[in-house]
């Protein structure tokens, strides 16, 4: 090989190995920042294709309807601790802070937080949605049969 295609050689597998370090340091930067969606069934038995469960400790958006009757609220502070459902078992979440206007037992949420437990999430960000139409496709692929509480109907 002439002196000159070992140069070009050269460049090209150097510029290769760059781009390929510089998308694994930016992959690694971004891994805090990165929340996974879960919903409570997931949380608990693992995702459907891969069986992957969270770990404690981990960022993570979850998913359901509140479970009615579950709303504990402290009257000193805005502390609030609710469950959550889809098809399975519930996880308990915790939040200090102002719930949504829209947030009601039955209703669906999406909230943003920390797994502390196997069942406990500290959210630090609670997202009511505010249309009978708008899901995630995921969860509403496994909320499929389930019925949706309006307030009117659970007395509120």
């Amino acid at each position: 090989m002439n002196p000159r295609r070992k140069q070009r050689l050269f460049a090209v597998s150097s510029i290769g190995v760059l781009l390929v370090l510089s998308i694994g340091f930016m992959l690694y930067a971004l891994q805090d920042s990165i929340d996974v969606f879960y919903t409570p069934t997931e949380i608990m038995q693992g995702k459907q294709k891969t069986g992957q469960k969270p770990v404690l400790g981990q960022r993570l958006r979850i998913g359901g309807l509140v479970v009615p009757g579950s709303v504990s609220r402290d009257e000193a502070t805005l502390a609030v601790s609710f469950d959550l459902m889809d098809t399975g078992p519930k996880v308990t979440v915790q939040f200090n802070g102002s719930l949504p206007d829209l947030f009601r037992e039955g209703q669906g949420i999406v909230a943003t937080g920390i797994l502390e437990k196997e069942n406990l999430i500290v959210a630090h960000e609670v997202l009511a949605k505010h249309d009978e139409e708008y899901m995630p496709p995921e969860l509403a692929e496994q909320l499929k049969g389930i019925k949706h509480v309006k307030p009117e109907e659970a007395g509120y």
